[in-house]
C-alpha cells in the first residue's frame, strides 16, 4: 500500500508542476504579447484620449472664437455702411 501512495504522490506532484509550467507559460506569454502591441501602437504614432480630448478642446474653443469674430466684424461693417 505505501508503494502505491509513493506512486499517487509522484503522479500527484508531476501534474503540479506541468501547472506551474503551463501557468509560468502563460504569464510569459502574455507579458511578450503585450510588450509586442505596446511597440506596434508606438510605430503607429497614434495619440491617447488625453491628447485627442486636448485638441478636441482647443478646435472647439477656435471655432467658438471665430463665430465671435465673425459677429463682431459683421458688427463693425454694418456700423462702418450707416
Amino acid at each position: 500500500m505505501q508503494t502505491r501512495n509513493k506512486v499517487l504522490d509522484d503522479i500527484s506532484q508531476l501534474m503540479t508542476n506541468a501547472m506551474g509550467v503551463a501557468q509560468g507559460a502563460k504569464d510569459e506569454a502574455e507579458t511578450a504579447m503585450k510588450s509586442w502591441m505596446d511597440r506596434w501602437l508606438a510605430d503607429r504614432d497614434f495619440v491617447t484620449r488625453e491628447e485627442f480630448d486636448a485638441v478636441r478642446l482647443m478646435a472647439q474653443k477656435a471655432r467658438e472664437e471665430n463665430e465671435a469674430l465673425k459677429a463682431r466684424l459683421a458688427a463693425l461693417e454694418e456700423a462702418s455702411k450707416g
